[in-house]
């Protein structure tokens, strides 16, 4: 794996709020983060005395690397925001510039806290669907922006065993959005949640606060 291959895109805990990904009824609890690359949530729920450690591949590179990195493809993303603008919902967030502006802000906090939460393990350079942590560790694991999103690109086989393996060692997954690249629901949505719930998993489709990506505004809870 190379950083030219990762595109790092943080989001902060506002909108994990909004996503429905995290509440405040969860504070107490022992959370996962799964894919969450520069987000500023752990930085910032740190801050609150939440326990919370997030995994992700580009955990591997060093700060400067992952900040040159987010340097060159903010532009990139940019461009693109702007060449896509339909495809998106501009009600909380008034125009492309101030997303990238949000945007780069939680990747600077992120940015801030990265050696220490490295040096804290907060942050481990992890990949599902394999996970070194024993059973039961935590009580929530959430995948933002990644699982189903990415739907063209990870097969229906690898949506199982990530969602079994975030299972195995937490008692509650959440994940969102529900759809794809192409704003329209993953096709493997409703094969894995038939899927779960035949091996007793609790799966439970809930609209949420957020929707920027069109057609993007449902969580799935699935509890075990």
């Amino acid at each position: 794996m190379q950083l030219e291959q990762v595109v790092p895109w943080g989001r902060n805990l506002d909108e994990y709020k909004a996503m429905g990904l995290y509440t405040k009824a969860d504070r107490n609890k022992k959370i996962l983060g799964c894919g969450d690359g520069p987000a500023s949530v752990n930085a910032e729920l740190t801050l609150m005395g939440v326990a919370i450690t997030s995994i992700d591949p580009i955990y591997q590179f060093t700060k400067e690397q992952i900040a040159q990195r987010v340097v060159q493809t903010s532009k990139v993303i940019a461009q693109q925001l702007r060449e896509n603008q339909n495809d998106f919902v501009w009600k909380n967030i008034a125009d492309v510039d101030e997303l990238v502006a949000i945007r780069l802000q939680a990747m600077e906090v992120f940015l801030e806290d990265y050696d220490q939460g490295k040096k804290t393990q907060r942050y481990q350079y992890e990949e599902l669907p394999n996970l070194h942590f024993e059973d039961d560790t935590f009580d929530l694991a959430w995948s933002s922006h990644f699982l189903f999103l990415y739907s063209e690109h990870l097969d229906e086989e690898f949506h199982i065993k990530a969602i079994e393996e975030m299972l195995r060692v937490a008692k509650e997954v959440r994940i969102f959005p529900l759809v794809d690249l192409n704003n329209t629901t993953s096709p493997h949505l409703n094969p894995v949640v038939t899927y779960l719930e035949k091996k007793g998993y609790r799966c439970q489709r809930e609209k949420t606060a957020y929707e920027f990506q069109k057609g993007a505004f449902e969580m799935l809870r699935i509890v075990r």
